[in-house]
């Protein structure tokens, strides 16, 4: 590589070298922006910010000795700056937003996503929103959701947002409501489980919640939606209290566990789901109701997704 302008924060004009005739651009980025993520590599191309020979190109154009590359200038992030989030997730959840405006963000959560990064976890929903939304300085997660819960999930854009929802959270003010596929035939009669949690963590640092009376009150509200026979039920659950894996334990509790809970299931109840094609935990936050700071209201749905859909039209068709 010859007859390189100095580094400067500005464009940078690069000669190819003869022994780099033949290399597609994208890779010679790759090489010469040591460090740079590749999604910002693919994106200034893109962009057409990336020239040769004064001309756009695709990512797959093979470079001619001599050719002369306008790099623009490319800011790397520091050490300690947070992993810039998949193009592909960022996609995923702009596209599941289900309500926006200048105070709050509700999307549908995609099962198997962390609402935030650690345990292992670069990056979460709020870090990739942090993304999404730069010019929104106060993004906060409002609550939180399991990695493997899918559904309605809050993100205030506002401090004043964040508390106005707290204050209704703490107050039993918004309405949450989840749909459980669970093991076994759910009566009529259970219309609700009261009964304490206590969290401990093991060993490895996974968390667990037991019933034990030494814990923090839970109270969950439940109502039979659809009956699959004796081997399963759709239920409607709806907590009171905000407890960690509160509906889980607490349909556990009821004798009647989640289908594909690794923590709190059954594994042959969960096996016999995933034949059916269901592999994921079978809880989702559906329906939302949040009063609003100015005195209305708020009421938003979220679909269940296809695997969930298709798993249950199979059990409608079981023998």
């Amino acid at each position: 590589m010859t007859n390189i302008t100095p580094p400067t924060p500005g464009v940078q004009l690069v000669e190819v070298a003869p022994e780099l005739a033949g290399q597609r651009i994208d890779n010679f980025l790759i090489t010469y922006l040591k460090g740079v993520p590749k999604t910002l590599i693919y994106r200034i191309l893109r962009k057409g910010e990336v020239r040769v020979n004064k001309g756009r190109i695709k990512p797959e154009y093979k470079l001619q000795a001599g050719d002369i590359v306008r790099v623009p200038p490319v800011r790397v992030p520091e050490r300690d700056e947070p992993v810039p989030v998949a193009q592909g997730l960022l996609q995923r959840l702009e596209a599941a937003i289900v309500h926006e405006d200048k105070g709050l963000i509700i999307l549908n959560k995609p099962a198997g996503i962390a609402v935030h990064g650690g345990s292992g976890l670069s990056f979460g929903v709020i870090e990739a929103f942090r993304q999404l939304r730069p010019d929104a300085k106060e993004l906060e997660l409002v609550h939180r959701l399991d990695r493997d819960t899918s559904g309605l999930l809050m993100i205030a854009k506002k401090r004043s947002m964040l508390r106005h929802l707290h204050e209704q959270l703490r107050g039993d003010g918004v309405d949450k409501r989840y749909m459980a596929l669970v093991r076994g035939n759910w009566p009529t009669s259970q219309k609700q489980v009261r009964a304490p949690l206590l969290k401990s963590n093991l060993r490895s640092g996974e968390r667990m919640v037991e019933v034990n009376d030494e814990g923090k009150e839970a109270l969950t509200l439940f109502k039979v939606l659809r009956r699959f026979g004796d081997f399963a039920t759709m239920v409607e659950a709806r907590p009171i209290t905000g407890r960690t894996h509160q509906i889980r334990v607490h349909a556990l509790h009821a004798g009647h566990c989640i289908a594909g809970d690794s923590k709190y299931g059954d594994e042959d109840f969960t096996r016999e789901i995933r034949d059916l094609g269901g592999k994921r935990l079978f809880l989702h936050a559906y329906a939302l109701t949040v009063p609003l700071p100015d005195g209305g209201e708020l009421k938003v749905e979220a679909p269940v997704d296809d695997m969930w859909a298709k798993t249950v039209e199979r059990l409608l068709s079981a023998p």
